[in-house]
């Protein structure tokens, strides 16, 4: 860490709330993330849990309310890490919409974590695995709706991980597409911010050849100006409901800006562009 980053971190953290949310505040904010950026040693964690952005989830829910009855449905998670992910939006979307028949794909570049996530069976050693509580953020309906419990181990119920297809692979192979076929929803979820923006960036591309014609991307956890530069370039349509609920649903990466490279900066609505730059799900049209 730099001595400068060290010095602006310490006077971030001594500004009363008042002073941070003001626009001096905000511009001083952003220039302590750049210097986290810039001197960030950045490599991939596998910190997740259950449910751990509601409203992203909310917003899955509607979306899938709109295809029709018994419609197939294809959905792709990548960087799924220990399954957390996987298995809240399989959840989310079989109590909405138990009639689909949806086919799930799980990508991962670890070996470790795809076995423990295909296996599907949660206690205190996998939240050691990602480095913090994978149940925090469940209610105890909630722990009994999602799990078979037998003693302190948890279960996923067999309908909800019915037809998860496991694939070591990297999102940022070429190939992928090839392997996966295209997808009526492709999520990406907090591996992105830790690559530098040029890798990012073409990784994000390679990620949204994956989504079919009509159908959409989730991407949180990333740069945002990697991903509002792709989306205005491919003329990716953010998903206006929700935004600025999606955007503040992830409360550790809210709380860990500006002085973390991962954190993620407060939504500004005074920006004439900020629902494509804070957007996080968006409808891809070719």
């Amino acid at each position: 860490m730099s001595l400068a980053l060290r010095i602006n971190r310490a006077i971030w953290r001594c500004l009363p709330r008042g002073l941070r949310a003001t626009g001096l505040g905000r511009w001083y904010g952003s220039m302590v993330h750049a210097e986290a950026r810039k001197s960030a040693d950045r490599r991939q964690y596998t910190g997740t849990s259950f449910l751990r952005n509601r409203p992203q989830l909310e917003q899955i829910r509607r979306l899938v309310g709109a295809y029709p009855p018994g419609a197939a449905f294809d959905l792709a998670v990548l960087g799924c890490s220990i399954g957390a992910e996987v298995y809240s939006v399989l959840w989310t979307i079989r109590t909405a919409r138990p009639d689909l028949k949806v086919r799930t794909a799980a990508v991962d570049i670890s070996p470790e974590v795809l076995a423990v996530a295909e296996r599907a069976t949660y206690s205190s050693a996998a939240s050691a695995l990602v480095g913090w509580s994978i149940f925090d953020r469940l209610s105890e309906t909630e722990r009994e709706q999602i799990f078979d419990w037998h003693g302190d181990e948890g279960a996923v119920k067999p309908w909800i991980r019915e037809g998860v297809r496991f694939q070591l692979a990297n999102a940022a192979d070429p190939g992928l597409v090839g392997s996966l076929g295209q997808q009526d929803m492709v999520l990406a979820s907090n591996f992105l911010c830790h690559m530098d923006p040029v890798t990012a960036q073409s990784c994000l591309r390679n990620i949204a050849r994956l989504v079919k014609p009509g159908g959409h991307l989730m991407v949180v956890g990333v740069d945002l100006d990697v991903r509002e530069g792709l989306a205005r370039e491919l003329g990716w349509q953010p998903v206006p409901d929700l935004i600025r609920e999606i955007h503040e649903g992830d409360v550790d990466v809210r709380r860990d800006w500006p002085c973390e490279w991962w954190g993620l900066e407060p939504l500004d609505e005074r920006r004439r562009d900020w629902p494509l730059r804070y957007g996080a799900i968006f409808r891809l049209t070719k």
